[in-house]
């Protein structure tokens, strides 16, 4: 079995490389943007020709989310297009593709300490363990749409398809809030931490055995259907910024001086979801996923900065 990851040197990909001992059934191929440029076409089917992969795994992505909002094209071009060309060629190469998507497709927030999601509608959550994969996206910003258009685009041409929305991504791999927050720490005496965005911690290395375990099942020939579509997938739990960095910094044995403060305090160009946290049931029932807490995969993680 050949697995084609696309965005090789990034977070995830990372992730996926520390992991690839635990599956010698599987034949990894990495690729890193020089390598595939997914915005190209051309350069998409020559890869999938000479690997011939049984499985895509899409980390590539414009995931600058400030940045974004002065570079709508590029933003377009890798996460729409890009997703685009990804299921044009995983379609004519008949290739199972699993595609990074995020919260961000989502604008919820709260009235009165209750979640609700898409602010015209005012619709309130339908599940209490979060936004489910049937809630009706509202993404307030460039990046938040141009990684849902990469959605639509994916279910318009390919059945084949596994999206899997994630929300705050971090590990010992490439640049990520945990590691800012040490980094701050060892620099600053006294740190304010937006405090009235909910959301939860996703380990890199949870979400990549999560994507194998996906493939495994996928791939097993006694099971008669597989479930393509939409899935949430984060650790469990839920935080705010404030909490997570304060849990950082006591599994560390770090004092430092943290103020919360409200998302009004702290303005960025692009406006980030109040509230995102996942519910789980569907890609645990359907894949039989155990998923740990936040706090436990924080502790293993850590354990190897």
């Amino acid at each position: 079995m050949v697995v084609l990851v696309t965005g090789g040197n990034g977070q995830l990909g990372q992730a996926l490389q520390s992991v690839v001992g635990n599956y010698p059934s599987i034949d990894f191929v990495f690729c890193n943007s020089s390598e595939l440029d997914i915005t190209n076409l051309e350069q998409c089917r020559a890869v999938f020709y000479q690997f011939k992969p049984n499985f895509c795994i899409n980390t590539a992505a414009y995931t600058a989310v400030d940045k974004a909002e002065s570079e709508p094209e590029i933003a377009f071009d890798i996460n729409t297009n890009g997703a685009e060309n990804l299921a044009i060629i995983c379609k004519e190469f008949d290739t199972i593709l699993l595609h990074i998507s995020t919260d961000f497709v989502f604008d919820a927030y709260f009235v009165n300490g209750k979640a609700f999601y898409d602010r015209e509608l005012r619709l309130p959550l339908k599940s209490e363990l979060g936004l489910l994969e049937t809630d009706v996206p509202f993404p307030s910003g460039v990046y938040g749409l141009t990684k849902l258009q990469g959605e639509q685009v994916i279910q318009n041409i390919w059945q084949k398809h596994v999206i899997i929305r994630t929300s705050w991504v971090y590990s010992e791999f490439a640049n990520n809030f945990m590691k800012t927050m040490l980094r701050l720490a060892s620099e600053r005496d006294s740190l304010s931490i937006v405090s009235d965005q909910i959301g939860t911690p996703t380990y890199a290395v949870d979400l990549a055995n999560a994507l194998l375990k996906i493939i495994m099942y996928c791939n097993d020939e006694s099971i008669e259907e597989t479930h393509y579509g939409i899935y949430n997938f984060s650790n469990e739990g839920q935080c705010s910024w404030f909490e997570f960095a304060v849990e950082i910094f006591a599994q560390k044995g770090i004092s430092i001086d943290l103020k919360p403060i409200p998302t009004s305090a702290y303005p960025t160009p692009a406006k980030r979801p109040k509230y995102s946290v996942l519910d789980k049931s569907k890609i645990k029932k359907e894949f039989h996923i155990e998923i740990k807490n936040w706090k436990e995969s924080l502790t293993t993680c850590l354990g190897k900065i």
